[in-house]
């Protein structure tokens, strides 16, 4: 049954998505595709994979420990911190910590998990605002 109320409310989220992302307004400086093309794809894709959970459940579905739910909601909060930080701290800055969390929780050690985040920040950065001429946020640094 638990697969089935997830399912629910992962069409209900994918619902919600859609329809905000169709209020978006587009300006007439848009490209071909507009703003609302990724956020649709996006809803399609949460909407069909939550119809498959909920249309398809598992008989007995194994629910993780307290511990784990307690992991993933740490990890829900800084993913939140992470937007919010974004336009105070920049991009380089707060991807580099949420990665670096991220990457400590996911079994790296503390200086291994503080390289991953600062590569995977730098990187990311290099790739999208040095290579493709994409704008990110920039922090008190400049960059």
């Amino acid at each position: 049954m638990s697969d089935r109320i997830f399912g629910v409310f992962g069409i209900l989220l994918a619902i919600g998505f859609a329809l905000s992302a169709l209020a978006i307004e587009e300006s007439f400086l848009s490209d071909a595709v507009g703003p609302k093309a990724f956020p649709l794809i996006v809803a399609a894709i949460l909407g069909l994979s939550s119809a498959v959970i909920a249309l398809r459940p598992d008989a007995e579905p194994e629910w993780p420990a307290l511990g784990r739910l307690v992991e993933v909601g740490a990890a829900v909060v800084v993913m939140i911190f992470y937007a919010e930080l974004l336009p105070v701290l920049g991009f380089v800055i707060s991807t580099a910590f949420a990665a670096a969390y991220l990457a400590w929780r996911l079994g790296s050690g503390p200086i291994e998990s503080v390289m991953v985040g600062i590569g995977t920040s730098v990187g990311i950065y290099v790739i999208f605002h040095l290579v493709l001429g994409l704008s990110l946020a920039r922090g008190p640094l400049g960059f």
